[in-house]
């Protein structure tokens, strides 16, 4: 990507960057699937599992950047995934 600048040329590098539609694509569809969620599930239980994603945040530290984790933070992960499973119960 070049870098941002407010000018004409910029933009229309943008609109032909491959990574950008990307990203455009992915965000239109978790717009949709999440639609479809709330409709589905009610909201009280739906949203609560959006915490889900710090675990797999974590995960993708782990494995990408190679993140040391601390105790605590496996604590904290502990307590995200029992409070997903009471109230997915």
């Amino acid at each position: 990507m070049p870098a941002f600048s407010w000018s004409r040329d910029f933009f229309a590098k943008m609109l032909v960057n491959w990574q950008f539609a990307a990203c455009g694509l992915f965000f239109g569809a978790a717009s949709i699937l999440w639609a479809y969620i709330v409709k589905t599930f009610p909201l009280s239980t739906a949203y609560p599992m959006v915490s889900l994603s710090y675990i797999f945040g974590m995960f993708a530290a782990i494995m990408f950047f190679h993140e040391e984790v601390s105790a605590a933070k496996w604590l904290g992960v502990a307590f995200i995934m029992t409070g997903c499973f009471l109230i997915a119960k």
